[in-house]
């Protein structure tokens, strides 16, 4: 297994919907087994695909018990709302307060090809809708308003510059 690099916004891997995986092998299971070890040493609960540069509908996650590889995920039905702070490995774990479903299954495939499907409420409902927008080319930040958006993008690039 191998660490791989997150890739930061504004790169426009992060906005470009993801390629369906058609190829279900051992280069996919290498790749899900290096993008957990990648989020476990971001301290993270997903991974998606895009974030370390691949253009393909993939995520890890390991949330309160659920540990998944999702491949072509697609979210099923959702229901209620709830509120929290979000944050993403990819915008430097800069947070704010978004409103998600509460309650969420998902329809995905495994690293085999298989299909399932995942229930998850509060913290892992959170985490099944970020992992799938990201392979749809979006982040949590195209869900705020403009003006909470710029705010998110003018303290993630001075962070940035910080960190230069």
């Amino acid at each position: 297994m191998a660490l791989l690099n997150i890739v930061s916004y504004p790169a426009s891997v992060l906005a470009t919907v993801g390629t369906a995986v058609e190829k279900f092998d051992e280069s996919l299971e290498r790749l899900a087994a290096d993008m957990f070890e990648t989020m476990y040493a971001a301290h993270g609960v997903g991974l998606a695909a895009p974030q370390v540069g691949r253009s393909l509908q993939l995520f890890v996650m390991d949330c309160e018990g659920t540990k998944i590889v999702a491949a072509n995920p697609v979210i099923l039905s959702a229901e209620g709302e709830q509120g929290g702070d979000e944050a993403c490995l990819s915008l430097g774990s800069l947070g704010a307060e978004l409103r998600r479903p509460a309650e969420v299954r998902l329809g995905a495939q495994d690293v085999h090809g298989n299909s399932f499907e995942v229930e998850g409420r509060g913290l892992t409902a959170r985490c099944l809708v970020h992992e799938t927008d990201h392979c749809n080319g979006l982040l949590f930040i195209d869900h705020l308003s403009p003006l909470r958006r710029d705010m998110l993008k003018r303290k993630f690039r001075k962070v940035l510059k910080r960190e230069r």
